[in-house]
């Protein structure tokens, strides 16, 4: 496995737990209504704790190309933002190219707004087929590669007891 960039931490809990000023969330491309969708995983939870505010916010943006990034409020999450990316095609599956482009994409939009921190799920490691070793392996390749210039936190996800 591939060090950690120094500006990377990496945890194990709960992504809405973290102490840093935007998450992100791994989504599809915005063709199936967020209403439609089953909640599951980060968006489950996010919907779960957070409310529908975020997701209704994010439909206004239409149909996303793999591997962008959209900023939106965090509901009523702690954050100051939630960057929404499209980590996983329509066949609900991830690839190298659209982890890499949404962390690539992710720290783009973060640096952007000038956000000093960011909490990253395993981005393909849930419904998007990867396993969590390899998605993670390639977060931190692409965030060594990216040497972001904020703190970059890379939760583990692992329930509360």
């Amino acid at each position: 496995m591939t060090a950690p960039a120094s500006s990377v931490t990496i945890v194990e809990g709960d992504l809405l737990d973290q102490d840093v000023e935007v998450i992100v969330n791994s989504w599809n491309r915005n063709i199936i209504p967020w209403w439609l969708l089953l909640p599951q995983g980060v968006s489950g939870a996010i919907k779960k704790r957070g409310g529908t505010a975020p997701f209704r916010e994010l439909a206004r943006h239409g149909a996303m190309p793999l591997g962008t990034a959209v900023l939106t409020g965090a509901g009523t999450l702690p954050f100051r933002g939630i960057i929404h990316v499209v980590g996983i095609n329509m066949l609900w599956r991830a690839s190298e190219q659209s982890i890499r482009d949404s962390v690539r994409n992710a720290l783009a939009v973060a640096t952007e707004h000038g956000f000093p921190s960011i909490a990253f799920p395993l981005i393909g490691a849930g419904s998007g087929g990867f396993s969590p070793q390899r998605a993670q392996a390639l977060m931190l390749e692409e965030l060594e590669q990216q040497k972001p210039p904020l703190a970059v936190t890379l939760v583990l996800f692992k329930p509360a007891r």
